[in-house]
């Protein structure tokens, strides 16, 4: 379990965990934490930006995106809300409270940025640097290892090319809906043997979603 930085200013504290929900039903004059959560995902950006940039020089600004993506998600900062420990402290509303709100992903991810806002504001970057890189920098290099940070269809496309066969082939298996909402099933085909499937809304989600199915059966063979 990692400890939480001593705040000097408990207010800010207090603060990074209040939901705009909890306003409303307190006596108290107090602010939620959005201000502070829209501060602390521009310090995290840059955090993670700064980190990944030194430390990976030979990444173009694709790879580097993409990583960084994965690592400032809501699944990503709310996995380290959760560990911890942040859905306890939340402040919510008996509404909020009783629909799971400690639970809630978009909620935890919230709070963790507007915990790393009031720690900046607090005692200023550095020390947001050394929190953040106990509790979120080192999955940079657990995503790189396992070449998580690459997109479905690129991995796929790099095992072909290591197995010396032709490139992989995407094709529309069947299209449905009216034009503003459409869905489409895509198959990717290597050596026209079907190898995935996948529903998207576009065609890029459903060839992304074809292209995982192909590496999960890759892998599980």
């Amino acid at each position: 379990m990692i400890d939480l930085p001593e705040f000097n200013n408990k207010k800010l504290l207090n603060q990074a965990f209040i939901h705009r929900s909890y306003l409303n039903e307190s006596r108290q004059e107090l602010e939620s934490n959005e201000r502070l959560e829209f501060l602390g995902d521009a310090i995290i950006s840059f955090v993670v930006s700064n980190y990944m940039y030194k430390k990976y020089p030979e990444f173009d600004e694709g790879k580097l995106t993409n990583l960084r993506s994965l690592l400032v998600n809501k699944k990503s900062l709310a996995n380290i809300a959760k560990l911890l420990n942040f859905g306890d402290l939340l402040k919510l509303s008996k509404g909020e409270e009783e629909s799971k709100g400690r639970q809630n992903q978009s909620l935890l991810a919230d709070c963790f940025e507007a915990f790393i806002g009031a720690l900046f504001l607090d005692q200023g970057i550095a020390p947001a640097e050394l929190f953040l890189s106990k509790v979120l920098l080192p999955s940079a290099d657990s995503f790189v290892n396992k070449n998580a940070f690459k997109d479905p269809k690129s991995l796929l496309q790099e095992f072909v090319q290591a197995q010396k066969k032709s490139s992989p082939t995407y094709k529309v298996m069947k299209e449905e809906g009216p034009a503003h909402a459409k869905s489409f099933i895509v198959g990717v085909y290597i050596q026209n043997q079907l190898v995935g499937k996948g529903l998207g809304k576009s065609k890029q989600e459903a060839e992304e979603k074809a292209a995982t199915e192909a590496i999960e059966k890759i892998e599980k063979k």
